[in-house]
């Protein structure tokens, strides 16, 4: 599939968009799957077909269905969301390749530790008003300063899922 996706502002529809990820825990034999209910974002794809954006999470929203470990995740172990209330990833290039794959590089800030980030992202989506974008990706914790690991239990990278959804934005 060849996209052509149009130039001009886009907004994030949080309504049709998931965020989520997935880690092994207790020595890789539980997977704990948490999705964030508050995201926001916009982008501008510009002439020459590049893209900028800007996501953002709210780290108080990730809910796992396990109220307790809710609460541990948002303490000052995992993402301190008292003092870092948000994540975001700033796209600093994004650009379409191979038909529908879109090559991304840019920063995610976690906990205010920022690392850049390259990722591949698939059009699944795309008509005159809106575009839809999958990714997968997997990110090191211990990178953002969330190394707590109580006997081992959590190790490895932690996979990101995102399947975001913009609409074009009013002019």
């Amino acid at each position: 599939m060849t996209v052509a996706v149009e130039t001009g502002l886009w907004q994030l529809d949080p309504t049709a968009t998931t965020v989520a990820l997935r880690h092994k825990t207790m020595w890789g034999l539980v997977t704990v799957k948490g999705t964030f209910a508050g995201v926001a974002g916009r982008g501008e794809v510009r002439p020459d077909g590049s893209a900028v954006g800007t996501l953002t999470l709210d780290a108080a929203s990730l809910d796992t269905k396990n109220a307790k470990r809710d609460t541990h995740l948002r303490s000052a172990d995992f993402f301190d969301v008292e003092n870092h209330p948000e994540l975001t990833f700033v796209v600093r290039s994004a650009e379409l390749r191979d038909g529908d794959t879109v090559q991304v590089a840019g920063q995610l800030t976690v906990r205010g530790i920022s690392r850049p980030l390259s990722l591949s992202a698939r059009i699944v989506g795309a008509d005159a008003e809106t575009l839809t974008l999958a990714a997968e990706f997997p990110v090191d914790r211990d990178q953002f300063g969330m190394g707590w690991n109580q006997m081992g239990m959590i190790r490895g990278l932690t996979t990101v899922a995102a399947t975001l959804r913009f609409t074009r934005a009013a002019a």
